[in-house]
């Protein structure tokens, strides 16, 4: 696809770099409008999703070193490419909630609440991400005769990611953002439907995405790591789902004694 975008000089502008920004400016931009509807401290969400989004770059790129650790192994240099790509979303996923944990007290903001406000903005910034894999060819998925199978032709998309060129392949990238698209309409309307509870946004988009990223990884062939069989998101998937099930329950039943 247009892995890089444009040149400034000798300086490649890459397309998934530029939208990973887009990504979280426009996520927690969404947390701030929504916080100040539900008459949270925006500033203090502002703040918090700034800790948030380094965390969660962190964390990402530490997932992909783990998930890759043979290959950065043998090749160390490599790690210095870590500076130009995302990472694994799990790990940054994993990254801001425990920096969460410890800032949300201190902002003096309530748990699930301030979590129920990131939580559509969380998955408007990975359906902008998605699209940025799209266009650096990264996140491919397997071969396909599909007639909505996509062919990547860019060598700069085969070296920085080993993306297969000239094979139609399984839009992958597009599927999880579509995935992620369907989970945030049914985040916003359920808000509006119903009597909701702190913690109910955030907990069922973790169970919905947890559903949806299990099957989309059925059809992905990049290399992400195996855990028992299963990709490393899977098995992340796996544990995820039921957590997000009880706590949705005890979340509800503590609501209805408060």
């Amino acid at each position: 696809m247009h892995p890089v975008l444009f040149e400034i000089g000798d300086w490649p502008v890459y397309a998934y770099g530029v939208l990973l920004a887009v990504a979280y400016l426009a996520g927690l931009q969404l947390a701030v409008m929504r916080a100040r509807r539900a008459g949270l401290d925006a500033a203090r969400i502002m703040d918090l999703g700034i800790y948030l989004i380094i965390a969660a770059l962190v964390g990402a790129k530490l997932m992909l070193v783990v998930v890759d650790f043979s290959y950065f192994r043998e090749h160390p240099k490599e790690l210095l490419s870590l500076v130009r790509v995302g990472g694994v979303f799990y790990g940054g996923l994993i990254g801001a909630l425990l920096v969460g944990l410890v800032l949300v007290r201190r902002y003096k903001l309530p748990v699930w609440g301030a979590a129920d406000m990131y939580a559509p903005g969380v998955a408007l910034g990975h359906i902008i991400g998605r699209f940025g894999c799209f266009l650096a060819g990264c996140c491919y998925g397997r071969p396909t005769d599909l007639p909505w199978g996509v062919t990547f032709t860019s060598p700069v998309a085969a070296a920085s990611a080993g993306t297969p060129l000239g094979i139609p392949l399984h839009p992958t990238q597009l599927y999880d953002a579509g995935a992620e698209a369907l989970i945030l309409l049914v985040l916003l309307v359920l808000e509006r439907r119903g009597k909701s509870y702190p913690g109910r946004t955030w907990w069922l988009y973790m169970l919905l995405y947890s559903i949806a990223r299990f099957i989309v990884e059925i059809f992905r062939d990049d290399n992400r790591g195996i855990i028992l069989g299963v990709s490393t998101s899977q098995f992340v998937s796996l544990a995820l789902a039921p957590i997000a099930v009880i706590m949705l329950i005890r979340l509800k039943n503590a609501s209805r004694t408060a």
